[in-house]
């Protein structure tokens, strides 16, 4: 029965707040909500099919010949 009572009054504490500082109380909503999305996002995006896609290249690709050696951009 103790821990009826209690909910009860969680409950109306955080009523009490949603109404009287909406601000804090939402923000601490939300904030609580972003852990949960990261552990439950995951497995539905994958349920839907969605596919990670390829990592963008960070480097340029080198070509697979020798150099040419640059002309006409010399300093005398």
């Amino acid at each position: 029965m103790a821990s009826l009572f209690s909910f009860r009054q969680t409950y109306r504490y955080l009523q009490r707040q949603a109404h009287e500082q909406p601000v804090i109380f939402y923000s601490v909503v939300i904030g609580l909500i972003g852990p949960l999305m990261v552990i439950t996002v995951p497995p539905i995006r994958k349920s839907l099919g969605y596919k990670t896609p390829e990592p963008i290249p960070t480097s340029y690709p080198i070509p697979n010949r020798p150099r040419r050696e640059v002309h006409g951009y010399e300093d005398e």
